[in-house]
């Protein structure tokens, strides 16, 4: 078979392929551009992969990413820990925070139950949230995952787990995003949001 380019611009294409949301012709194209860096850059590049992998680890606490002994959320004092707001993946803490109105601490699960995608209950964060609960002192979990059919499914199953453990347990409102028109919102949006509707 007549190879086109170097076996090892072949290889980094196939790593780069191998990343979530990347298809071939991407990956052509990032391969070529890191083969394009100055050495100094491509090796920096090189050893922030590396650096991460080696130092980026879960928090015991919320199994959110950190790199020191707690992460920066867990760690902060000021935080109500009362409250655990529970998000699928870390991406998610962060869209939370961008609000800047959430005070409460978090717990990240890794993922959500997915039967068809063979992850089930003890392929994801549950058993640490449950001890969390059991440990006291957790008066509300809101529940923030997705509101898609992997997302609900995941949060209603905690709610069951949760419900003997005498801790108030809510779920995100979702509704008509702010901007939008009232046409164009499908027929569960609206049930969303009629059902998370509030007094003015």
């Amino acid at each position: 078979m007549l190879r086109y380019f170097p076996a090892a611009l072949e290889r980094l294409t196939e790593e780069f392929a191998k990343l979530p949301g990347i298809g071939g012709k991407t990956a052509q194209r990032l391969a070529f551009y890191v083969l394009g860096l100055p050495d100094e850059e491509a090796a920096a590049f090189a050893k922030a992969i590396v650096e991460a992998k080696r130092t980026v680890h879960t928090c015991p606490v919320c199994q959110n990413l950190t790199d020191g002994e707690l992460c920066a959320i867990c760690g902060d004092e000021r935080r109500d820990h009362g409250v655990i707001c529970v998000v699928a993946e870390p991406r998610d803490v962060i869209a939370m925070e961008r609000a800047r109105e959430y005070e409460g601490v978090y717990h990240v699960l890794h993922g959500v139950i997915s039967p068809l995608n063979h992850v089930g209950p003890d392929d994801i964060r549950i058993r640490e949230l449950l001890a969390r609960v059991a440990k006291g002192g957790v008066r509300e979990i809101i529940m923030a995952t997705n509101p898609d059919t992997e997302g609900e499914a995941t949060a209603m199953y905690l709610s069951r787990l949760l419900g003997p453990m005498e801790v108030k347990v809510t779920r995100l409102a979702y509704g008509i995003p702010v901007g939008s028109q009232l046409e164009y919102a499908d027929e569960i949006t609206l049930m969303r949001a009629l059902e998370g509707r509030r007094e003015m």
